[in-house]
């Protein structure tokens, strides 16, 4: 996700300064090309996305959402990160729906990309959508669009 371009590369800049958190540590089962200004940069800067667009909610929003979880005070690719290195935690389980809710084969904004796709004939079309689908791990592809088109029987 971070080599895609997500998070306008700086998912973890705003409480930077704040924090003495070592990030890095996140990234250490993954390849070793994962570099800071992916996601450590001071300001947001579209242009590092993968569709060149502002995509997401500020930080605040997230914490005052009531998103956060003690153990994962950035969220949910905070959470993954560990996830996907094998930590487990109490809050998997709502991490986890949350992810179905979004990008699952039912999730909201899969569902909504694809009948957009559909409608237009246009992979390119709604690049926020699509931008957000990546912050959440998620690429738009051939084989799901035909698993939603499909279930969805839409012409």
């Amino acid at each position: 996700m971070l080599r895609q371009g997500i998070f306008g590369g700086s998912y973890f800049g705003v409480e930077k300064f704040e924090s003495k958190y070592n990030y890095s540590i996140l990234f250490n089962t993954f390849d070793d090309d994962i570099t800071e200004d992916m996601y450590l940069g001071d300001k947001y800067r579209p242009k590092l996305n993968k569709f060149k667009v502002r995509s997401g909610m500020p930080y605040q929003y997230w914490k005052d959402m009531g998103w956060m979880n003690e153990r994962d005070p950035f969220g949910w690719f905070e959470w993954y990160c560990k996830y996907f290195s094998g930590m487990r935690g109490d809050d998997d389980d709502r991490q986890i729906i949350r992810w179905q809710n979004f990008t699952g084969v039912k999730g909201r904004w899969r569902n909504r990309i694809y009948s957009r796709i559909n409608e237009t004939k246009d992979w390119n079309v709604s690049p926020v959508i699509q931008q957000s689908l990546l912050h959440w791990g998620y690429m738009v592809n051939e084989y799901d669009y035909e698993l939603w088109f499909d279930l969805n029987k839409r012409m």
